[in-house]
């Protein structure tokens, strides 16, 4: 069994359902520690971090990635446990396979064979894991990042091995992310019985058309590196329990993914002016839980692209779609940033697999980055 798949299976085979990192954290560290790297254990609250580096010269590169994985699910869906990998048609199923626990294993079986390689490579490497990425995300990298910012400690170049591709390993990279932003209304009528609807106020009959020209509203155009930004409802209540009661109350929350053509501030005074538009009262709230960001072609790109093209025989196209990624957090502080990594059709969903071809081919594509990044070749 290959350095690559052994470790995947150890990992996969840790019950890590987020914020628990259930020893993956350690595993690693145990692995990196044998390579002279200092590591710095960081919890904040119930969420395990861990900050690992090997040098004090720049450029600092650092590979991200997350421990946690989301809960798997009905275990009766699994053709097998979800937590005893199992080789299948050439794949390997498992939670957190795909995401990300194969690229974690990757970067680790990379950075051992680049030392092994290089043991005085110039330049520093660097690793930041959480388990807090499929979560909130408020005690994780969020929380490292600060940490580092205040002693001086910057990142040169993240690589976050969140699955990237579509189709085929190297098929596309992720050079940023749309900003997420949260809101929680509460539309506020009057109870009653739905016999005497003239004594009552139903908040839904108030409010349905502020909702639908929510719906209806074109935020932005996007611009060359992103579509326009979306606005969707997740959640909507309201009601007693019974069919014969006007509610008081209609709770809804929506999300917008928005791009870099837009700020939180405007859409959230363009939101509040179309709710002022109707004849309710209403109470809102905001979580803005990642700015979008944006890495322009340069350095890390281009090394990114070249190893690419080496490894898989692939010209990837640059992306921002999908949903958010710690790489949000790491991005302000000036570093270049990039998400590269394996096929993301099956992550989150029952039966997680990634493909034991290209998970072995993950850590000499990951090596070749970090060899164009510190030593230029």
């Amino acid at each position: 069994m290959s350095p690559v798949l052994e470790l995947a299976r150890a990992l996969i085979h840790l019950p890590s359902v987020t914020p628990e990192d259930h020893g993956c954290q350690a595993l690693i560290a145990e692995r990196l520690v044998q390579m002279d790297f200092r590591v710095e254990s960081m919890p904040f609250g119930e969420v395990s971090n861990f900050w690992a580096r090997r040098g004090i010269e720049p450029p600092l590169v650092c590979l991200v990635g997350h421990t946690d994985v989301v809960p798997p699910g009905p275990y009766e869906l699994w053709t097998s446990d979800p937590f005893d990998p199992v080789i299948r048609d050439g794949r390997l199923y498992g939670r957190g396979a795909a995401d990300m626990k194969g690229a974690l294993a990757a970067m680790v079986v990379a950075v051992e064979s680049f030392v092994a390689a290089h043991p005085d490579h110039p330049g520093s490497i660097a690793c930041l894991l959480t388990s807090d990425e499929e979560g909130p995300a408020v005690n994780g990298t969020a929380k490292v990042i600060e940490r580092l910012q205040r002693r001086g400690e910057l990142i040169d170049y993240a690589i976050v091995g969140e699955p990237s591709s579509i189709e085929q390993l190297g098929d596309s990279i992720k050079h940023g992310r749309r900003g997420s932003l949260t809101g929680f209304l509460a539309i506020h009528g009057k109870q009653g019985h739905v016999a005497y609807p003239e004594r009552a106020k139903n908040p839904f009959h108030a409010s349905v058309q502020a909702l639908a020209a929510l719906c209806a509203e074109v935020w932005d155009q996007g611009n060359e590196y992103f579509p326009p930004t979306s606005f969707q409802i997740a959640n909507l209540s309201m009601g007693t329990g019974a069919d014969n009661v006007i509610p008081g109350r209609l709770d809804a929350q929506f999300n917008l993914r928005f791009s870099t053509a837009i700020d939180p501030d405007t859409i959230k005074r363009r939101i509040c002016a179309i709710l002022d538009q109707g004849d309710f009262e209403y109470e809102i709230a905001w979580r803005l839980s990642g700015l979008p960001f944006l890495t322009p072609i340069g350095t890390l790109i281009e090394a990114t692209r070249a190893a690419i093209r080496e490894v898989c025989g692939t010209e990837p196209d640059l992306s921002t779609g999908g949903g958010t990624s710690d790489g949000r957090f790491i991005a302000p502080t000036g570093a270049q940033v990039v998400e590269v990594g394996p096929v993301n059709a099956t992550i989150h969903q029952v039966d997680e697999w990634i493909a034991v071809d290209e998970l072995e081919r993950l850590p000499r594509l990951y090596q070749r980055i970090l060899e164009r990044l510190l030593l230029g070749c």
